[in-house]
């Protein structure tokens, strides 16, 4: 069997998309011909705890884990935070308003922790795996970012010894759509661009997980870049419950930050609960994780506070069995440049649940298409209060005639088993 190393900030008892893509890849590699081992972090600042996903770690599956220092106490100083708290990415501030430390903080993130925040690891990783892998042999190695430090290790190590490595992007780099929140200046941004072409240029094979994120980077790097995308993994989905018949609900599951904002929504619900008795008597909307403090003040404005319940993050089982209750599942893009190319985790988890998805974005995006290709519910523009209206409507009427049942569609080719297959090929191909 040959054996790849896969480098990754994201593992349990971590939760979130970064987690699950190769956690689900690990799992499934033993199927096809590939023995992993994970090398991550052993004290991440990365938010969020779930120990349940321990159990999909396949037995005996090697992860080394090695201390890393992260600048974050001197952010937290910064911007007057408790040194407790975890830090959210993507901007995500869930009691204030960000105010001018938080910008100087930005700021000097973004000129001078290049490429990420755990740019202190890069040289003591490349060290310690260098040794360790002139002991343990490895056909392959595999870097998932962000954050993009994980990639300039994969980098160092493919300089260093020449072994055949995929760089795998869950996000873009420089294309990321809170890149100019970062305020790079010059010389940081030209750094920047170094490194993400570097990192393009020299890896065996490039992976995105959208077709419109592959298009971007192969712009930047003129190489074809292969699309493998998120999904979903059929045992997290057996024995969950049927919709709720007596609450009419939209439940968001994951991180709602200030460019996810569905403002559409909200002003189309607050217009709905004043004009029609069924939604002030039957709706509820809940958002299970971290909720940004400019959605929960948009939300307050249009005076709706009172149907809306903000749930803590929970272990990814108990937010599928609440979501699995919903009437619909609501999937905002963000409202940024990028936005067609995006295709957050989430949408493959609400294929699987079988609930009509409401997307708030881009008509013609990566994520609308999917929606449309697998008829699991409609995509409405940031913007288009009628056809948002026109859909919570028909909505609530198939939930009066007790028709919310789970769809009967097939999404089988965004099964983790099927993507592991298409992944191992690649890694194949590589090694040739």
């Amino acid at each position: 069997m040959k054996k790849v190393l896969i480098i990754s900030y994201y593992w349990p008892p971590g939760t979130g998309a970064g987690v699950f893509r190769w956690l689900k890849f690990c799992k499934y590699l033993r199927s096809h011909g590939w023995e992993p081992a994970v090398y991550t972090p052993l004290n991440p600042e990365a938010q969020g705890r779930d120990t349940s996903l321990e159990k999909d770690i396949p037995k005996g599956m090697t992860v080394i884990k090695k201390p890393i220092r992260e600048p974050y106490a001197l952010y937290k100083l910064l911007t007057g935070r408790s040194q407790k708290e975890r830090i959210q990415s993507g901007f995500l501030n869930e009691q204030r308003n960000p105010g001018k430390a938080d910008r100087i903080a930005a700021w000097i993130r973004g000129n001078y922790f290049i490429p990420d925040a755990r740019k202190f690891w890069i040289r003591p990783s490349v060290r310690f795996l260098s040794k360790w892998l002139s002991h343990n042999k490895m056909d392959a190695m595999v870097s998932t970012g962000p954050p993009h430090s994980m990639h300039m290790i994969a980098m160092g190590l493919k300089e260093k010894l020449g072994l055949p490595w995929l760089a795998d992007f869950r996000d873009p780099w420089t294309g990321i759509d809170f890149y100019d929140k970062l305020m790079p200046g010059e010389r940081a941004d030209r750094k920047h661009r170094q490194m993400e072409q570097g990192v393009l240029s020299l890896a065996d094979k490039v992976v995105a997980v959208s077709h419109g994120m592959a298009s971007e980077l192969e712009g930047i790097c003129h190489r074809k870049v292969e699309v493998v995308s998120n999904g979903f993994d059929p045992d997290d989905f057996r024995d969950l419950p049927e919709p709720d018949p007596h609450e009419f609900c939209i439940t968001h599951l994951g991180s709602m930050n200030a460019d996810r904002n569905p403002l559409v929504v909200w002003e189309t619900l607050s217009h709905l609960v004043s004009e029609d008795p069924f939604f002030s008597e039957y709706l509820q909307v809940r958002l299970i994780g971290k909720t940004d403090f400019s959605v929960q003040e948009s939300i307050k404005q249009n005076g709706i506070m009172h149907l809306v319940d903000f749930i803590p993050c929970m272990p990814h089982q108990k937010a599928l069995q609440k979501a699995a209750s919903s009437a619909i599942l609501l999937l905002p893009v963000n409202n940024t440049p990028n936005a067609r190319s995006i295709t957050t985790g989430k949408l493959f988890d609400y294929l699987a649940l079988q609930r009509p998805v409401l997307c708030i974005g881009p008509p013609t995006g990566d994520a609308a298409s999917i929606i449309k290709e697998t008829r699991s519910g409609t995509t409405i523009d940031f913007y288009d209060r009628h056809a948002c209206r026109n859909f919570l409507l028909k909505s609530a009427e198939r939930f009066k005639k007790n028709q919310s049942k789970p769809l009967k569609q097939s999404f089988g080719q965004f099964d983790r088993k099927k993507l592991t297959s298409r992944m191992a090929g690649l890694l194949n191909d590589m090694c040739r």
